[in-house]
């Protein structure tokens, strides 16, 4: 396995489009309200991507049709934007999105109520928030990675959620989808350690069911097996000298 380390000029990049990704999941989760459609939230981060002067990460990305990737309740991820789905009252969504600047991907995602929400449901969502949280806090140079897949299963497991084991993340940067694979639970093995200039997703998904999934008709849509509810907290970060540096981040979820 070979961890691309990034260049002065692609983590300048990175950072900004970090940035405009930023941007574009504060104010679509803002306009993410009842009788809203997802593909009006769709068609809205896609005008301020290009506003920006960067690109959709995800548009064309392997034939996916869409700026964003919208999973309300069951739908874990890469749920297209229809015009024909409206949110509701109650529901949980996620925003998953990447913006392309200066040829460089940043990958982030969030999930937020609509509404009055269900107490499984808040919990759900404040449990993934704390789990990239406490994963990105030990993403540092030295860690060995597969300590972020342990950190992530550990807070899960102990909220009584299960961790989605098919899905993980990844690093990211001059693609969509590089070296390495971030498992989001504890497999036995330390995994490679974590140097300066590496990029990386970390995105926990976890279920209140068994965390099983299907992938629906259209060949894009994942959801649980059970039609439990499902969420995914992401951002991308940079391994610094000294720590790390969160690319993605407007504000602070939990």
């Amino acid at each position: 396995m070979t961890i691309p380390i990034k260049t002065d000029e692609e983590i300048s990049a990175m950072r900004e489009g970090g940035k405009i990704l930023a941007e574009v999941l504060e104010k679509t989760c803002k306009k993410a309200v009842p009788g809203i459609s997802t593909y009006e939230l769709d068609q809205f981060a896609e005008e301020i991507i290009k506003k920006r002067g960067a690109k959709p990460g995800f548009k064309g990305y392997q034939g996916f049709p869409a700026t964003l990737c919208t999973a309300i309740n069951e739908v874990v991820v890469h749920g297209i934007p229809r015009k024909d789905k409206i949110i509701k009252e109650g529901d949980l969504l996620t925003v998953d999105c990447g913006v392309i600047f200066k040829g460089m991907y940043t990958d982030a995602a969030r999930s937020i109520p609509i509404g009055n929400i269900s107490a499984e449901k808040s919990k759900l969502i404040k449990i993934a928030y704390k789990a990239l949280e406490k994963a990105i806090k030990i993403a540092n140079p030295g860690t060995h990675l597969n300590e972020i897949g342990k950190t992530i299963q550990k807070v899960t497991e102990s909220a009584g959620f299960h961790v989605i084991r098919d899905l993980t993340g990844h690093g990211v940067g001059r693609r969509l989808h590089e070296e390495p694979i971030i498992l989001n639970y504890w497999r036995g093995k330390p995994g490679p350690i974590l140097k300066p200039g590496m990029t990386l997703a970390i995105e926990p998904i976890l279920a209140v069911g068994t965390g099983e999934i299907v992938v629906l008709r259209d060949k894009w849509t994942i959801v649980t097996k059970d039609r439990s509810c499902a969420v995914q907290a992401e951002n991308t970060i940079l391994i610094t000298k000294t720590g790390n540096e969160v690319l993605t981040q407007l504000r602070k979820e939990i």
